[in-house]
């Protein structure tokens, strides 16, 4: 953080002198909220739900993001270390299956701390590391023994539209190389007798709109690079939202043949692990694959 370099942007700002690069937060800890999740993949929800903790800001500028206002406009509160420590304690003893930390690695410092304060008070679920894929190694092996299942995205195919619609420069060589080193770490999807995950690997693919993700070369990369064992969150359940209302490629839903072409896919990949989450096709909003 003296030479802040914790995603791939590396703006290079002290923030320990509360110097801000891209991601707009310096030395303080800021957090949206935190909460019991019903609503991710069924092995991190499970019946009583994932101990959510949504942290302020985030190392992308997707046009489309549903949760703009904490990502992009900062919405959160500061708070300590000491605090932090407490909301999850306070989440573990309602039961959750796991700490699910989402956009977490800009503040891994912070977040770090907080969690040695929780484990030594006895903090004993998975923790879940919840990301938009586009991370560094360095920072990953920062989290290399403490993060139990990695939850990325895998947004983009080709660096232009990652560039356009994201920000997000380098995204498709930045994403694989960081899920490959999420794989490395956790391994394969480990799930128990009652069907909740205990470690490994669940990767998240957006349907986008006219075929802006680059779906086929994803799966494609997933199968022969990752593994045809790993477990898929194929999601069809777009929306425009923030700046894509006004983008004429991204203002309206997926259409039901680019979710039918998803599921081919798939299939011709030889991808059977995971879940495919609808809404408004074939009348079910999760479909086990």
């Amino acid at each position: 953080m003296e030479n802040c370099s914790l995603c791939p942007r590396k703006c290079g700002v002290n923030r320990l002198k509360d110097e801000k690069g891209f991601c707009g937060l310096g030395k303080d800890l800021m957090i949206a909220s935190h909460q019991i999740h019903g609503g991710e993949e069924p092995p991190i929800s499970g019946e009583r739900g994932s101990g959510t903790l949504f942290f302020t800001s985030c190392t992308m500028g997707c046009v489309f993001c549903q949760n703009y206002p904490i990502s992009q406009l900062r919405h959160g509160n500061v708070v300590t270390t000491e605090k932090l420590a407490e909301m999850m304690l306070w989440l573990f003893g309602k039961g959750v299956h796991n700490i699910n930390l989402v956009t977490a690695a800009h503040q891994t410092r912070m977040i770090l701390k907080s969690l040695l304060m929780a484990l030594e008070d006895g903090l004993d679920v998975p923790i879940v590391f919840n990301s938009g894929g586009y991370e560094t190694i360095e920072t990953l092996k920062l989290w290399e023994g403490i993060v139990d299942i990695y939850l990325p995205d895998m947004k983009y195919a080709d660096e232009e539209l990652a560039r356009k619609y994201s920000l997000a420069s380098g995204y498709p060589e930045v994403n694989r190389k960081a899920v490959l080193e999420m794989q490395r770490q956790v391994g394969g999807l480990v799930i128990d007798e009652n069907g909740i995950a205990e470690k490994g690997l669940i990767i998240r693919h957006l349907i986008l709109p006219n075929r802006i993700a680059g779906t086929d070369e994803i799966l494609r990369f997933i199968s022969s690079t990752v593994s045809k064992e790993t477990y898929i969150s194929l999601m069809s359940q777009y929306f425009p939202a923030h700046k894509a209302l006004k983008i004429n490629e991204l203002n309206k839903k997926v259409r039901k043949r680019e979710y039918d072409e998803a599921l081919l896919l798939l299939e011709k990949y030889g991808l059977e692990n995971g879940w495919i989450q609808t809404k408004g096709f074939l009348g079910k909003k999760i479909k086990w694959v």
